[in-house]
């Protein structure tokens, strides 16, 4: 099917899809989380001829852990599914209702954004994520992820589709574009005559160029370039652990930190307590003079380019700064507008932290990991927004949907 073909039939299926009450699409939904464990071997062994193909393309084991499911990450998706099933439906929930001096009664109800179109890379859950916020959100999708996860996402959207049919709706509510090549993504970003918006999700390189060439409206998500500063009046323990996680736990993710700032006052003592974690998941340092300095053999000198890197991976840039308004420089001036976070017992300097810093999430003594649409309550995300306009943080149901007014007259004219 050609891509003009594909964004005509979800067009058509979005309008039907926005339409449909509460009870329909969450009947789907239940359909699909079932459809994807009870058909969890099939995608399982899609999965696995992709990760075949990536180890024989010499792909780093970050990357191929984002790419890899487990039954245990699919009954994860399939709970994902199953929470976004017991939030609110927001779509025909009004907002506030007034009259107005000439007796109309006006107020804003939320619609669906019609068709949005995802492109994405090797995470097999992305394609199950947005089709499941979509879908309750009364937007048809679709899907275009990397040529990695191909077995894996097609394996996926038969089976959402086969659950579409049995609930009563249309199966190209999620399509596919299975056309993995940089002209289906380059004819994607042109689609204008079927697509809403457009939404990127990867690496900097993707959302970039994306935002750069594409005609469609695009929504900005997940250049995570997140930074950790131990102030200092910091807890040095918990701040270890802290950044411990948000470099460790996963680090091929977008909230992951990529730089530690350190207090010069405590740099020496902090790194003492920090190293030794860091070293069991073996995390190369590329440092500054100064903490190059502490750290003798144990780091490498960073380069200019280590400060803006979104590395993706078991390496941390580490830098020593003199105070807190040199950390907020330093981040205004490398950070993507993420995901921040200021380790300390300083209340006045956590709330200055709070206050100054410009991101999406903004933490004290806490790892930048939470910025996650499940951690925040929303259940799956589409992305998390980096952008300041309409969506900013974890994408969930609400930041899918747009207004329209409905107004109500006896007659008025003007």
């Amino acid at each position: 099917m050609t891509l003009n073909a594909l964004g005509a039939a979800a067009k058509a299926a979005g309008k039907a899809l926005a339409i449909a009450g509460s009870a329909q699409k969450d009947k789907a939904l239940a359909a699909m989380a079932d459809k994807l464990t009870e058909g969890s071997a099939q995608w399982l062994k899609a999965n696995e001829e992709d990760l075949a193909a990536a180890r024989a393309a010499g792909m780093r084991p970050s990357l191929l852990d984002r790419l890899t499911l487990t039954e245990k990450r699919i009954m994860g998706v399939a709970d994902g599914i199953r929470q976004v099933i017991a939030l609110p439906d927001p779509i025909g929930s009004v907002d506030g209702m007034e009259t107005r001096p000439n007796g109309l009664i006006l107020g804003r109800r939320r619609v669906p954004l019609g068709v949005i179109a995802i492109i994405f890379e090797a995470r097999p859950n992305v394609a199950v994520d947005a089709a499941a916020l979509c879908l309750k959100s009364g937007n048809a999708c679709i899907l275009r992820g990397g040529k990695e996860a191909i077995r894996s996402n097609m394996a996926a959207v038969k089976l959402m589709r086969e659950a579409l049919k049995e609930a009563g709706l249309p199966e190209d509510c999620i399509c596919l574009v299975e056309d993995t090549s940089r002209e289906s993504a380059r004819e994607l970003m042109h689609l204008s005559d079927y697509v809403d918006v457009l939404i990127p999700r990867g690496g900097a390189q993707l959302i970039r160029t994306v935002a750069k060439e594409a005609t469609v409206p695009v929504i900005r998500t997940g250049e995570g370039v997140c930074h950790v500063y131990i102030d200092k009046d910091a807890d040095l323990d918990m701040g270890a652990k802290i950044l411990y996680n948000a470099k460790c736990s996963r680090p091929s993710v977008c909230n992951a930190a990529e730089c530690v700032l350190i207090h010069r006052d405590v740099a020496a003592e902090f790194l003492k307590k920090a190293v030794p974690l860091l070293d069991q998941d073996k995390v190369e340092l590329r440092c500054d003079d100064a903490s190059l300095a502490i750290l003798g053999s144990r780091g490498v000198p960073a380069g200019e380019e280590d400060w803006d890197a979104e590395y993706g991976d078991y390496i941390l840039a580490v830098r020593v700064v003199d105070s807190e308004e040199e950390a907020m420089a330093f981040i205004e001036k490398h950070g993507t507008g993420h995901s921040e976070a200021i380790v300390t017992r300083d209340y006045f300097a956590a709330q200055r932290f709070l206050n100054e810093v410009d991101a999406a999430a903004v933490y004290v003594n806490a790892s930048t990991r939470f910025t996650d649409g499940g951690e925040f309550g929303l259940g799956a995300e589409i992305g998390i927004s980096t952008q300041k306009m309409h969506a900013r943080g974890p994408m969930g149901l609400k930041e899918l949907t747009s207004w329209k007014y409905v107004v109500y007259g006896d007659g008025q004219i003007r």
